[in-house]
């Protein structure tokens, strides 16, 4: 079972209970940036962004997987698993001449990507939450892809954001929430 968002919100309450029997008070606020940092986040934020919600939806949706169209999985493999980080989960073809399908993941980040002809938009953008954009950014630096050096925009909506553009026009908009 995973560590979800509401039982960091339990555990906090919990801390706060346990310490007012000591007669020590803290808010539930930093409650919770302690337990995240029990959990080894940076702070509350991140341990949010990161940690799924219990209960959250009977039927058991998971997150959605995006379909990502790409011309040659040999030129995907360089940009998505050497410079990325990504690794490959599993690869399909319906016979040894046809397109690749393959499932690419790093951490809770999964991907699709597809050579077939009705699969995914070449252009199409994903957005994807990091805990830490700098640190990203840092790892990115020290890969030195062919034509690519990514900044991180600190104003960006949402947080600050790393944007990369892949060999086919996709575009991974990297963020940590603020």
């Amino acid at each position: 079972m995973d560590f979800t968002t509401d039982d960091a919100k339990i555990a906090a309450g919990t801390l706060r209970a346990d310490l007012a029997d000591q007669q020590i008070t803290i808010s539930h606020s930093r409650a919770l940036e302690l337990v995240a940092h029990q959990l080894g986040y940076r702070d509350w934020n991140t341990a949010a962004a990161v940690l799924g919600r219990s209960g959250a939806d009977a039927a058991g949706l998971g997150a959605p997987v995006p379909v990502l169209r790409v011309q040659r999985f040999e030129d995907a493999q360089s940009f998505y698993l050497d410079y990325l980080g990504f690794g490959v989960e599993w690869e399909h073809r319906f016979e040894p001449d046809m397109p690749l399908y393959a499932r690419i993941s790093r951490g809770e980040a999964c991907l699709d990507l597809s050579e077939h002809h009705g699969d995914g938009t070449p252009g199409s953008s994903v957005w994807v939450p990091v805990a830490d954009v700098m640190a990203l950014h840092k790892e990115l630096e020290q890969k030195k892809y062919p034509a690519l050096r990514p900044g991180v925009e600190v104003d960006a909506p949402g947080g600050p954001t790393l944007s990369v553009i892949d060999p086919f026009g996709n575009s991974l908009r990297f963020c940590e929430q603020t």
